[in-house]
C-alpha cells in the first residue's frame, strides 16, 4: 500500500473510532444531565473539529454518512405515519408549510438585501435561512412523543413542505448562477421530474416491497430481512437524489408506503440502530462545519442577526399557525420549534458560494447562524413549552367558572382526573351502571373532541382548589385519578384529600414506588398498572398451562397482599409456593423472609 494511501486509511480509522466514542459517551452523559443528546453531539463536533482539537475533519465521507442519519430518521418517521394521517395533514403541509416558506423566505430576503447584499444573493440567503432543521425538530418531538400534538403536527407539516421546497431552491441557485432567463421552464421541468420520482417510489413501496418482504420473511433469514430493509431505504434515497430531490424525502416516502405493512415493526427494529448512530454522526458533523472567525470579529452584530432571525421566524410561523386554527399557546410553541436554521442551508449556501451567487465571505456567517441556531433548538423547545404552559394556566381561572356552570348542582358523582384511555374506560364502566361522572384533563385537543360530542370533560388543572370546588368535590362519591404525569397525579391526590378528608380516592400508579407516593399523599387506593398487567398476564398463562383457577386466584392474591417489590426478585421454588399457598396469604415482607430461609 502506498504511504499516502496508508495515511488516509489511518486517519479514516481514527476518525471512525472518535465518532463511535462520541456516541458512546455523549448519549448516556446528556441523558443523565437530562439534556438533549443532540446538543452534546454538536458541542463534541465543535471541540473535535477544525475549530478545536482538529481530530475530525469536514470530509465528503463524513458528510455522506451524516446525511444518511437524516435519511434513516425520516424513514422511521414515515413508518409511523399512515397514508390516512398524511391526507388529514395535507392542509398543514401544503397550506401552512407553503405559506411559511414563502413568507419567511420573502421577509428574510428583504432583510438581507437591506444589509447590503445584491438581490440574487439576498434571495438565496433569505430562503436558505427560512428553512428549519428537520433532524433537530423531529428528533426532539420523537423523544418527547409529541408528534401527535397540535404543535407537533403543525411543525411536521412545515418541515415536510420545506424538504419539498429544497428542489426548486436548488434549481433557483443554478439558474441564478448561469443567468438562464428560462427560469419558469427550468422550475417546471424540475417539478415534473419530482412528481414522476415520487410516483415511482410510492408505487414500488406500496405494491412491490411488501411482496418482497413477505418472500424474504419466509426464508427465516434475519440478515436477508435487514438487508432488504436497507436496500429499500438507500434505494429510495438514491432515486430521489438522482432526480435532484432530497435523499430524506425518498426515505420518508418509502417509509409511509410500508407503514401499513405487517412487517412495519420488524423493519423499524432493524433500522433503529442505524438511525440512532448515523443521526448522532450528523449532529457531530454540523459542529465540525461551524466557523467562528467571522462571528468573533463582530460578536454583537452576530448575536443581533441570530436573535433577529429566530424572533422573526417564530412570530411569522406563530401568526400563520393562528390562521390555521391553532390556539395561541400551540401557535407560539410551533413558531419556536421551527425558528432555527436548517441543515439544507449548508447545501444551498455552499452551492451558491461555489457558483458565485453568494459572496464567499457571507458563507461562514450563514453557516454560523444556521449551526448556532440549530444548537439552540433544545433551548427553544423548552422555552416554547414553558411559555405555552404558562399561557394555558392563565386560562384555568376562566375554566373554573365554565366547570361550575356546566356541572351545575351535580352530586353523588365520580370525579375523573385525567381522561386518556384509562379515564375513558372508567367513564364507560360508570355509564353502564348509570353512575354520573365529570372529567378533568389538561389536553386541549382531547377536550375539544369530547366537548363537541357534548361529553362532560373540562380543561383544568385537577390540583387547583377552585377547580375542585367548581367540579363539586364536596358532593362527589369518589375520585379516580388517571393522570399520565406522576408528579401531577401526586399533586392532584394531595389537593383532593385536603378538600375532602373522607372521600375515596382511586389512583392509577405507574409502579410500586409511585403507588407508595400516592398513598402517602392522600391515603389513595393506588393500582400500579405495570404490576397489575403482569399479574393478569401470568394468570392467563397459568390457566392455559392447566393450573386450576382457585390456585391461580390465591397465587395472585398472595402477590397483591405481599410486597410488590418481591415481584422483581428471583421466583421462589415450587415447594415454597406450594407451602405459601397452603398457609394462606403471606403478610407484607414475608415473601422475602421465606426466600432468605432457603
Amino acid at each position: 500500500m502506498p504511504p499516502q494511501a496508508g495515511t488516509v486509511a489511518h486517519d479514516a480509522i481514527l476518525e471512525a473510532i472518535l465518532l463511535l466514542a462520541v456516541a458512546i459517551v455523549v448519549a448516556p452523559l446528556f441523558q443523565r444531565l437530562r439534556a438533549s443528546p443532540v446538543l452534546g453531539y454538536l458541542i463534541a463536533g465543535v471541540i473535535l473539529g477544525p475549530q478545536g482539537l482538529r481530530l475530525i475533519h469536514d470530509s465528503e465521507g463524513n458528510r455522506f454518512l451524516a446525511d444518511l442519519g437524516v435519511v434513516f430518521l425520516l424513514f422511521v418517521i414515515g413508518l409511523e405515519l399512515s397514508l390516512q394521517r398524511l391526507r388529514l395533514m395535507r392542509r398543514l403541509v401544503f397550506g401552512l408549510g407553503s405559506l411559511q416558506v414563502l413568507l419567511c423566505g420573502g421577509v428574510l430576503s428583504v432583510a438581507v438585501a437591506l444589509l447590503g447584499l445584491k438581490w440574487e444573493a439576498a434571495l438565496v440567503v433569505g430562503f436558505s435561512l427560512a428553512l428549519s432543521s428537520t433532524a433537530m425538530v423531529l428528533q426532539l418531538l420523537t423523544e418527547k412523543d409529541e408528534l401527535k400534538t397540535s404543535a407537533g403536527r403543525a411543525s411536521f407539516g412545515v418541515l415536510l413542505m420545506q424538504d419539498l421546497a429544497v428542489v426548486p431552491l436548488l434549481v433557483l441557485v443554478t439558474v441564478l448562477a448561469t443567468r438562464n432567463p428560462e427560469i419558469a421552464e427550468a422550475m417546471g421541468m424540475a417539478l415534473l421530474r419530482g412528481i414522476a420520482v415520487v410516483a415511482l417510489i410510492a408505487g414500488i413501496g406500496w405494491f412491490l416491497l411488501p411482496r418482497l418482504f413477505d418472500l424474504v420473511a419466509r426464508s427465516h433469514r434475519a440478515e436477508a430481512f435487514t438487508a432488504l430493509a436497507l436496500v429499500a431505504v438507500l434505494g429510495a434515497a438514491w432515486t430521489t437524489e438522482q432526480a435532484g430531490l432530497s435523499m430524506a424525502l425518498g426515505a420518508f416516502l418509502v417509509g409511509v408506503a410500508l407503514a401499513g405493512s405487517r412487517f412495519r415493526h420488524q423493519i423499524e427494529a432493524d433500522i433503529k440502530p442505524f438511525e440512532g448512530l448515523l443521526l448522532g454522526l450528523f449532529f457531530v458533523t454540523i459542529g465540525v462545519r461551524l466557523e467562528f472567525d467571522a462571528v468573533l470579529d463582530k460578536p454583537l452584530l452576530f448575536v443581533a442577526l441570530l436573535l433577529g432571525m429566530i424572533m422573526l421566524k417564530a412570530l411569522l410561523v406563530a401568526g400563520l399557525a393562528l390562521l390555521f386554527g391553532l390556539r395561541g399557546h400551540q401557535a407560539l410553541r410551533t413558531g419556536l420549534l421551527v425558528a432555527q436554521g436548517g441543515e439544507f442551508a449548508f447545501v444551498l449556501i455552499g452551492l451558491a458560494a461555489d457558483t458565485g451567487v453568494v459572496p464567499k465571505e457571507v458563507q461562514p456567517i450563514v453557516f454560523a447562524l444556521t449551526g448556532v441556531s440549530m444548537a439552540m433548538t433544545p433551548l427553544l423547545e423548552i422555552l416554547g413549552r414553558r411559555v405555552s404552559e404558562r399561557i394555558a394556566r392563565q386560562n384555568y381561572d376562566r375554566q373554573a367558572e365554565a366547570i361550575a356552570a356546566g356541572a351545575g348542582e351535580i352530586e353523588n358523582h365520580v370525579l375523573i382526573c385525567g381522561f386518556g384511555r384509562v379515564g375513558q374506560t372508567v367513564a364507560m364502566m360508570l355509564d353502564y351502571q348509570r353512575i354520573p361522572w365529570l372529567a378533568l384533563d389538561s389536553n386541549a385537543e382531547l377536550i375539544e373532541h369530547f366537548r363537541s360530542k357534548k361529553i362532560a370533560v373540562y380543561f383544568a388543572d385537577a390540583s387547583r382548589r377552585d377547580v375542585l370546588m367548581a367540579a363539586g368535590i364536596a358532593r362527589a362519591r369518589a375520585v379516580v385519578v388517571t393522570l399520565d404525569s406522576a408528579s401531577q397525579a401526586v399533586a392532584a391526590v394531595t389537593a383532593i384529600r385536603h378538600e375532602a378528608k373522607d372521600l375515596p380516592i382511586f389512583a392509577r400508579a405507574r409502579d410500586h414506588s409511585h403507588a407508595v407516593r400516592l398513598s402517602k399523599a392522600g391515603q389513595a387506593h393506588a393500582v400500579p398498572e405495570t404490576l397489575e398487567a403482569s399479574l393478569q398476564l401470568a394468570a392467563r398463562a397459568l390457566k392455559s398451562l392447566g393450573v386450576d383457577e382457585e390456585t391461580i386466584d390465591r397465587l395472585v392474591d398472595l402477590h397483591r397482599e405481599g410486597d410488590y417489590a418481591a415481584l422483581a426478585e428471583l421466583g421462589a421454588s415450587e415447594a415454597q409456593l406450594r407451602a405459601a399457598l397452603e398457609d394462606g396469604p403471606i403478610e407484607e415482607g414475608e415473601v422475602g423472609a421465606k426466600r432468605g430461609e432457603k
